[in-house]
């Protein structure tokens, strides 16, 4: 009897030393973090907002952390495509999701299905901040203003197009169709940049546009812009209307980036992405270099990003049925 209790505390004292070495092995890992290259996946082609800024954030990030930072875009899906490799990625803190309410707010409506769950598959780090979006037209459409456009459209049914180079413009272009009533077709493209040159070349009528990509078209004349989708005017085009003052009453669309890793991401590796990024966005320098794209900087708690993003699922997918939009 006494032999046999000897042996089973001597395997109880083999497992706890073993559990035990597992356990510090893994804190070190943690603790060492980075010890190589991280990915930042960006759900958009090359030359899109949220990609530059990616890089802008992945330059200084890997000078704090000591490490590389490689930006790899995946477009495609409404953002899916990017979703779910980082939602199978492994929860390590090597593969990190520069996300828009592209793929966490709007692909689960506007895909007949997506394979990964906006909230459930990804652990939150920080938000990033939020993008102007305006409505451009090409030049040589006869309207100056919100309501001329809306006329132009109803004497002109069926003659103009609206392109679009991810869910925001879509959604921002339904919506504006549905309550103008009007009869506009929409042009769907991987990214905005191919978008935006379309619409400069007179191929495509009209877009909803963050300011990256269209200001310096708009400076330079090659684009003609009538208003933004808040319900506030921007500090960087105060000469632009709201649509809510140009006659489309409640029309708000504010277009949101945020940072998530996979579910189950260790906490301390969370704590110190979200710590030396939002050391990065709250630097005077860098947010006002990002602020000159058309696209505002501030952070938040993993915590405080987690319940946004409920709250925007919730939104984007009322937004997409009130405007009628079919998954495809």
């Amino acid at each position: 009897m006494h032999d046999l209790l000897r042996v089973l505390i001597q395997g109880l004292l083999c497992i706890l030393t073993v559990g035990g070495v597992s356990l510090v092995g893994a804190s070190a890992q943690t603790d060492a973090y980075p010890t190589k290259p991280i990915n930042f996946i960006v759900p958009f082609g090359a030359g899109s907002t949220t990609g530059i800024i990616s890089r802008i954030v992945g330059q200084h990030l890997g000078a704090a952390l000591g490490q590389t930072v490689v930006v790899e875009d995946k477009p495609g899906a409404n953002g899916a495509i990017a979703a779910t490799y980082v939602a199978r990625a492994a929860p390590d803190g090597y593969t990190v999701f520069m996300s828009t309410n592209s793929p966490h707010s709007a692909a689960p409506s506007l895909n007949k299905s997506v394979p990964y769950d906006p909230v459930k598959d990804f652990t939150p780090v920080t938000r990033i901040g939020s993008f102007t979006l305006i409505l451009v037209i090409n030049p040589e459409i006869p309207a100056k203003t919100i309501p001329e456009l809306i006329a132009y459209a109803k004497a002109n049914p069926g003659k103009l197009t609206f392109g679009s180079g991810n869910t925001s413009g879509v959604v921002a272009g339904e919506t504006f169709k549905s309550w103008a009533g009007l009869s506009l077709t929409h042009v769907p493209y991987r990214s905005s940049p191919p978008a935006v040159n379309d619409v400069i070349a007179g191929r495509v009528s009209m877009m909803f546009s963050d300011l990256t990509s269209t200001l310096p078209h708009v400076q330079a004349g090659k684009l003609r812009a009538l208003a933004v989708t808040r319900m506030q005017r921007s500090a960087l085009v105060p000469d632009l209307p709201t649509l809510d003052e140009a006659g489309v009453k409640g029309f708000d669309m504010d277009s949101w980036m945020a940072m998530f890793v996979p579910a189950n991401t260790p906490p301390a590796i969370v704590t110190k992405l979200n710590t030396e990024t939002r050391k990065i966005i709250d630097n005077p320098e860098i947010k006002a270099r990002i602020a000159a794209l058309g696209f505002e900087t501030f952070g938040s708690t993993p915590g405080e990003l987690g319940d946004f993003v409920k709250v925007q699922l919730v939104k984007w997918t009322k937004m997409i049925k009130d405007a009628g939009i079919e998954p495809e």
